[in-house]
């Protein structure tokens, strides 16, 4: 952890454990990664150190959410009232405090409210895009409002602070909006509640058809190399692959707990787990699964092999956090950090460019 990280209260701990071979597959594989929580609003960053241990950085935002990571070196983290957008300070050829090859700090963070910001995504134009769940629509930031409604279902009557189908999931190909993912096609306040266990739906950013809906509260779809769908099928503990074109299903892998946050790379999945909350497993096909395997729910990152379902590495948290949100791979990064809002390290850290010579 980054020494502007405040030690937890007892009652706060929470203990990391990583599989064996993370470290090395990290390596292998040229990537680091980054997941939040927002039950305690802590972003994690996680590489590879030069002595080839594992890093773990945290840091503190408020509810953090989705996680969009762009491969110039910024971050785009959705929080509790705000999108926070955070720069890789380092020069080429600089290295913070010795190991860390990303410097990740708070440049810009724009007001919305709190709108429940899901997952997020930046067009071609650098506009920020982002599933705003509380109104059941993709928006983009505006200047003078909250935000800027740029499409709803075409089973949402209105735009109304009602979380109306819990409208979540959001997948980009080549900076387009394509697919997004919502728990059902409810159009009343919280509707969503009552059909968790299934009418789950993926839906074509392009034309508002439904492609499926025969999911059980869908999470995270993303676009594979082959064309087709990755998604969480959360309420069956399912990562599925989905055919755009026919709708047809196809389980991937089971993971013991609550999906939401997947990232794709290299052939292998990100995925993060959460732990049950007031009865969050009950009325699921998950919840049957659990006993069937005779498995306790995990709070972590799990990495799968898209080709055989097998989880190659893993993290784990117990303790204090129970639940995550988001993940993101982070290609051609092997150590990255981050400096925290409202920490010394963010006074301190001040960069500029040089005035040129004359």
């Amino acid at each position: 952890m980054s020494s502007t990280t405040p030690p937890p209260a007892a009652n706060q701990a929470t203990n990391l454990t990583v599989s064996r071979g993370l470290a090395g597959w990290l390596t292998q594989h040229r990537t680091s990664m980054a997941f939040s929580c927002y039950q305690s609003g802590q972003l994690f960053l996680v590489g590879v150190l030069p002595n080839g241990s594992v890093s773990f950085n945290q840091q503190k935002f408020t509810r953090a959410m989705g996680l969009c990571w762009q491969p110039s070196g910024r971050l785009y983290l959705g929080a509790l009232d705000q999108v926070w957008r955070l720069e890789n300070m380092l020069r080429p050829g600089e290295v913070g405090n010795g190991s860390f090859d990303q410097v990740l700090i708070p440049r810009n963070a724009q007001t919305t409210g709190d709108i429940d910001i899901h997952e997020l995504g930046v067009d071609p134009d650098g506009h920020i895009l982002f599933v705003n769940t509380k109104y059941s629509c993709l928006a983009t930031l505006d200047v003078r409002h909250s935000f800027r409604p740029l499409w709803k279902p075409p089973f949402i009557s209105r735009l109304a602070p009602e979380d109306r189908c819990h409208l979540n999931g959001l997948a980009m190909v080549d900076g387009r909006p394509a697919y997004l993912t919502a728990v059902s096609r409810s159009d009343v306040v919280n509707g969503w509640r009552e059909r968790r266990h299934e009418g789950g739906v993926l839906i074509d950013y392009r034309d508002g058809s439904i492609i499926t809906d025969q999911l059980s509260m869908p999470h995270s779809p993303r676009v594979d190399r082959d064309g087709s769908i990755v998604l969480l099928d959360s309420g069956r503990g399912r990562i599925c692959r989905i055919d755009p074109v026919s709708g047809m299903r196809k389980d991937i892998a089971f993971c013991p707990g609550f999906l939401r946050g997947l990232a794709l790379h290299d052939g292998f999945a990100f995925v993060t787990l959460s732990k049950p909350r007031n009865g969050t497993f009950a009325g699921l096909q998950l919840d049957d699964e659990m006993r069937g395997r005779d498995a306790t729910a995990w709070c972590g990152v799990m990495i799968v092999d898209l080709s055989t379902g097998d989880v190659v590495e893993w993290i784990k948290l117990d303790g204090f956090i129970a639940e995550l949100f988001d993940v993101v791979a982070m290609p051609g990064v092997r150590c990255p950090m981050a400096v925290g809002p409202g920490t010394i390290e963010m006074q301190n850290n001040i960069s500029f460019e040089a005035l040129p010579v004359d």
